[in-house]
């Protein structure tokens, strides 16, 4: 269930941090989101963490849970599948 999530989470990452330039397809599933990879920061995981929780009802309670949901686009496929609506 967790691949199908991919496409549609890739579309949230574009969409929340206004990534203009980028496609869905162009963002590697596996990569991490922070440093490397999408290099993302701090503050793009809050405006992440507000966007999982609009569009699949789905909360990271701490931070420690948010290293592991943000470690890469699978990993946010994966949490989502598990504790979403």
């Amino acid at each position: 269930m967790s691949d199908e999530l991919i496409p549609k989470v890739k579309q949230m990452i574009i969409d929340a941090l206004r990534i203009e330039g980028m496609s869905a397809d162009e963002i590697d599933s596996d990569a991490p989101l922070f440093g490397e990879g999408l290099g993302l920061d701090s503050i793009d995981a809050l405006q992440l963490v507000v966007a999982m929780e609009k569009d699949f009802g789905v909360v990271v309670p701490d931070a420690a849970t948010g290293t592991k949901v943000f470690a890469s686009v699978r990993a946010m496929a994966g949490y989502i599948a598990e504790n979403g609506k």
